[in-house]
């Protein structure tokens, strides 16, 4: 099954302690889609979203990902299918325009906010997008830029700092 990820499952060591059979295939940006820090979280701050705008001008960056399919229902449980974030099938291409149908998750409507993530967070997306080489000027203005927030949990913010990407 290919997923195709765009915010902090781009950090592999993060997806694969999700979904252990997780290996990167390709690069890819997918169209008529923006990506923003606006998905409402439980934990009180802001996950990524990659936003339908429909607009050809508008793209995300991300990383196809194979991923066993029986371990699907691990991704949807850690992704919250059905407690924030949908699922559809998109087509992205990768830099030799090789396309591949993915499966993708989006935040839903209802749990759109305008907010900030928490550092750790930014971090895992930060740092998942250098590891896969993805274009240095993208990830400075979609993924480094936006402000971030300390968790004020911090034993939880001492947890998720132990994970590498």
């Amino acid at each position: 099954m290919l997923c195709f990820a765009y915010g902090s499952n781009m950090c592999t060591g993060r997806l694969r302690g999700r979904v252990s059979s997780a290996k990167a295939v390709a690069v890819a940006q997918l169209y008529g889609h923006r990506f923003a820090f606006e998905k409402r979280s439980n934990d009180g701050s802001a996950k990524g979203n990659a936003g339908e705008t429909k607009r050809d001008s508008d793209f995300v960056w991300g990383v196809v990902f194979d991923i066993d399919p029986a371990q699907k229902p691990e991704l949807d449980r850690a992704e919250g299918l059905g407690h924030g974030y949908s699922e559809k099938m998109v087509t992205v291409t990768d830099k030799t325009h090789k396309r591949y149908a993915c499966v993708m998750y989006y935040a839903q409507p209802s749990h759109l906010v305008s907010d900030q993530p928490y550092s750790w967070y930014k971090r895992f997306v930060v740092e998942g997008a250098l590891q896969l080489s993805l274009p240095q000027d993208y990830i400075d203005r979609h993924f480094a830029a936006p402000a971030d927030k300390q968790d004020p949990d911090k034993a939880r913010d001492a947890r998720k700092r132990k994970i590498a990407c």
